[in-house]
């Protein structure tokens, strides 16, 4: 029987990184570190040298990319295996290549069973052997080009970043002035997103508060 790989288990949500880490084991997945911040993955990886990192991917305030690059530098063999809450990477800031190669990226709620992530951590080390570009695996452990069926699907990049902006709590003045355009043009990107989520118009309703509200829905509510 094949040895487990030795994994490192790294979440800012205390309560989810116990239970994820005593769920694998009983996966038989070989758990050696659990971190709940960047310093404390950093000091067990670097103690340990754990074969596939485990992270969420909004770990620490959004840095587990840049703390599985550093990873990658110390062992590129690294297995990267990302958890997040959000079906579109473009709503956290980010393009597919900025994720490692060969990362296996789970959509939390599209799991029912934890063999899936059992799975993907023995994909993880395959993937960046065979040079194989990011990604995401379904509640049955397939591989999906294309992420998931989702009504962002239907937003453009411009859309996506400036519902990210104004969940950021810029005014349509200042998204005009990042992204160089008129405010004007703001307002019929923020009018058309409101059209894709199905929201009425309605004037008891702050579309703004209504919209930073969707966004955090979407990408995972913040857990501090």
């Amino acid at each position: 029987m094949p040895t487990s790989p030795t994994v490192l288990v790294a979440s800012d949500d205390v309560f989810e990184l116990a239970t994820l880490s005593a769920a694998l084991r009983l996966q038989a997945v070989n758990v050696v570190a659990e971190a709940s911040t960047s310093e404390i993955a950093e000091s067990l990886y670097k103690f340990l040298s754990p074969e596939v990192a485990l992270i969420d991917l909004q770990f620490a305030g959004a840095e587990a990319i840049a703390l599985v690059a550093k990873f990658r530098k110390v062992n590129p063999a690294l297995g990267i295996v990302l958890m997040t809450a959000c079906p579109d990477l473009r709503l956290l800031g980010l393009i597919e290549k900025q994720i490692p190669q060969g990362s296996q990226v789970i959509l939390k709620r599209s799991i029912a069973d934890l063999a899936v992530v059992s799975q993907a951590i023995g994909r993880s080390i395959g993937a960046i052997n065979g040079k194989e570009k990011m990604a995401w695996v379904n509640s049955h452990g397939s591989l999906h080009e294309n992420a998931f069926n989702s009504i962002l699907n239907e937003f453009t990049d411009i859309q996506i970043d400036t519902f990210r902006l104004l969940a950021k709590g810029l005014t349509n003045s200042e998204i005009a002035k990042v992204r160089f355009v008129s405010e004007k043009s703001v307002e019929q990107i923020v009018a058309r997103i409101a059209q894709h989520l199905q929201v009425m118009p309605d004037r008891t309703l702050n579309l703004r508060v209504f919209l930073t509200g969707e966004y955090f829905k979407l990408i995972g509510a913040p857990r501090h």
